[in-house]
């Protein structure tokens, strides 16, 4: 019994049938449609955002499992706030902005792929990726919200997800 993994970042609910994803998938002797098709019946709730997919193939039966992980830091913020896609100038150019909740909402659901050791430490590093695609937080810059964070300023906030954070 072979097993083959193929590991894609797709748009949810977006992925089609080309490459480069339809010829891997030909290789190892696959319907394209009919995985694709499951791959957006899978993604369809994180429609527009990039996601990572894992295709676990047996290549003697041509069975496969899809998993489907967190979508990117990147996009949860993007959604959140609103906004199509990442500044460009981001020091210059602010493309939204989203409140401290929303930032611990997306600290705490992408707690299996971070490395980060408490919710605060989770919190800050969300934070930094907001400023780096020209995002405030609640009207201000994210390195100052960062260090609120540090003052204790939000732990009304943390202090519940913290118990989340350590439970998971």
């Amino acid at each position: 019994m072979a097993k083959k993994s193929v590991k894609v970042v797709v748009e949810g609910g977006n992925v089609k049938p080309g490459p480069p994803l339809a010829p891997t998938l030909s290789q190892l002797g696959l319907n394209v449609g009919e995985v694709v098709k499951k791959i957006n019946e899978a993604t369809a709730q994180f429609k527009g955002m990039s996601v990572p997919v894992t295709l676990d193939v047996d290549t003697d039966t041509k069975k496969y499992d899809i998993s489907v992980g967190v979508p990117t830091t990147t996009s949860l913020l993007l959604k959140k706030a609103g906004a199509e896609s990442p500044s460009g100038d981001p020091e210059h150019k602010k493309v939204g902005n989203l409140n401290i909740q929303d930032v611990v909402e997306i600290a705490l659901s992408k707690k299996p792929s971070l490395t980060a050791k408490s919710l605060k430490a989770a919190v800050k590093s969300i934070l930094g990726t907001a400023k780096s695609i020209g995002l405030t937080v609640d009207g201000k810059d994210p390195i100052a919200v960062v260090k609120e964070v540090e003052e204790g300023k939000y732990n009304d906030i943390l202090n519940p997800g913290e118990k989340k954070w350590e439970e998971n």
